[in-house]
C-alpha cells in the first residue's frame, strides 16, 4: 500500500544492511511516523510483545525474520542455541497462532542444513517467502471478499454500502493489503461507493488510530465510533455488512479476535446482518476443535486499559482516565462462536465458519 504516495510495506529487510530488519512503529501511528530496527532477537520480542507490530500476519512475519537474526547471530551455539531462540520467539504473544507457524516453518527448514552460512541464507529466504506469501493470500482475499460488497452495492443500487469493521486489520497488520480491509479496498479501486464505520477500538484504539490512518490515505469515506456504537448503527439500518480479521481461528469455525468482536458478531446476528471473518490460511489452528475453551487469552498489561494515548500540543502524550487506585483488567481478545459468523473469507474463497465449510477449501488440512 502507499503512505505520501511511497509503496510501503510494515516489515522489511534494510536496503543498506541484511542484518537489520526495519518495521512501522506502531504504537506512534497516527501521529508520528517512525521506523524500528531490529538487529537481536531480544528486540524482535520486544518489537511484538509490546506491538511495535501487530496483527496475526504481520507477527507471523516479524516472528519469520526474527528466526533470520537469530541465525546472524546465533555465534557457536549452532542448532541447539537457534531451537532455543525460537522457543522465545513462539512465547512472545500467546493468542496470534501465525507466530508460532512461521517460526516452525523457517526452523523446519534449518534443522536439516547443518553449514551456518547456509542456514542464514534459507532463513532470509524462507521469511522473505512467507511475507510475501501473507501478502498475496490478503491481495486474494481482497478479490474473493469484493463480491459481497459488490452483491450488496446492485441491492443497492448504487447507494452507499456501510461497513463496519473491529480492531485493526489492515495493511499495517498484514504486511499488505489487510483481511478485513482488502475487499474494502478492492471495492473502493473498483468504483463502488462505500463507507466504514471504524470501531475505536479500546483499549488500545488500534481502530481509531490505525485504521482511520490506513483509509484516510487510500480516499475511503470512513467515520470513526466508540465501541458500543455499533449496535444502535445496526437498528437504525446503518450498516449493511461487518468484516472483522482474526487472530487465531479453529477448524470447526470459532473465532478469537480483538476483545469486543463477540459483541459485535451477536448485534449482528441480532439485526439480519451479515457478519464476515477474512483470514489467510495460516490463521487457522489446524489442532483445535473448542475456541472458547482451548484458545488462550492474552491478559496484558492493565495500564493500557488505564491511560489513553493521544496528541497535545504537538507531543504524543498518556493520560490517566480511572482513579489513580482502581485496578483494572486487560483481556485482549475474546472469542466469537462459529454460529454468530456468516462465512470466512479466506485466498481460496469464501466458506460457511463450519468444520464442513472450511474443509471444502482446506481439505488437505483436515483429516477424517
Amino acid at each position: 500500500m502507499k503512505v505520501n504516495g511511497t509503496d510501503m510495506r510494515p516489515i522489511w529487510v534494510s536496503p543498506d544492511d541484511g542484518a537489520v530488519v526495519q518495521v512501522i512503529d506502531q504504537r506512534k501511528l497516527p501521529h508520528a511516523f517512525e521506523v524500528l530496527d531490529l538487529c537481536t532477537v531480544d528486540q524482535t520480542i520486544f518489537a511484538i510483545r509490546e506491538m511495535v507490530v501487530r496483527g496475526a500476519p504481520l507477527i507471523g512475519a516479524t516472528g519469520a525474520y526474527g528466526v533470520y537474526l537469530a541465525t546472524i547471530n546465533e555465534a557457536d551455539g549452532g542448532l541447539s542455541a537457534l531451537e532455543r531462540e525460537c522457543d522465545r520467539l513462539r512465547a512472545a504473544r500467546p493468542t496470534a497462532v501465525n507466530l508460532a507457524w512461521a517460526v516452525d516453518t523457517v526452523l523446519e527448514m534449518l534443522r536439516k542444513e547443518p553449514d551456518p552460512a547456509e542456514r542464514i541464507r534459507l532463513a532470509r529466504k524462507a521469511a522473505d517467502r512467507i511475507t510475501d506469501d501473507e501478502a498475496d493470500n490478503c491481495r486474494k482475499i481482497g478479490e474473493y471478499g469484493v463480491t459481497l460488497i459488490e452483491e450488496i452495492a446492485r441491492r443497492k443500487q448504487g447507494g452507499p454500502v456501510n461497513i463496519l469493521t473491529h480492531c485493526n486489520a489492515g495493511w499495517l497488520a498484514c504486511v499488505d493489503f489487510g483481511t478485513a480491509t482488502a475487499p474494502m479496498y478492492e471495492a473502493h479501486n473498483r468504483g463502488i461507493d462505500i463507507h466504514v464505520w471504524v470501531d475505536e477500538t479500546r483499549p488500545l484504539n488500534q481502530g481509531s488510530r490505525l485504521t482511520a490512518w490506513e483509509l484516510g490515505k487510500h480516499g475511503i469515506a470512513h467515520t470513526v465510533i466508540t465501541d458500543n456504537a455499533g449496535g444502535h448503527l445496526m437498528q437504525h439500518g446503518l450498516v449493511d455488512l461487518v468484516i472483522t480479521g482474526t487472530d487465531r481461528t479453529t477448524y470447526t469455525g470459532d473465532v478469537a479476535n480483538k476483545i469486543g468482536t463477540y459483541l459485535k458478531a451477536l448485534a449482528a446476528r441480532d439485526n439480519g446482518i451479515p457478519f464476515y471473518v477474512a483470514l489467510p490460511s495460516s490463521t487457522f489452528d489446524w489442532t483445535l476443535q473448542n475456541g472458547i475453551a482451548d484458545i488462550p487469552i492474552e491478559l496484558r498489561n492493565p495500564d493500557e486499559v488505564r491511560f489513553v494515548q493521544g496528541l497535545y500540543q504537538g507531543a504524543i502524550v498518556e493520560v490517566l482516565v480511572p482513579p489513580e487506585t482502581s485496578p483494572a483488567a486487560n483481556y485482549a481478545f475474546d472469542v466469537t462462536p462459529a454460529r454468530l459468523v456468516t462465512g470466512f473469507i479466506t485466498e481460496r474463497g469464501i466458506c460457511a465458519a463450519s468444520e464442513a465449510g472450511v474443509k471444502s477449501l482446506f481439505p488437505e488440512k483436515i483429516n477424517g
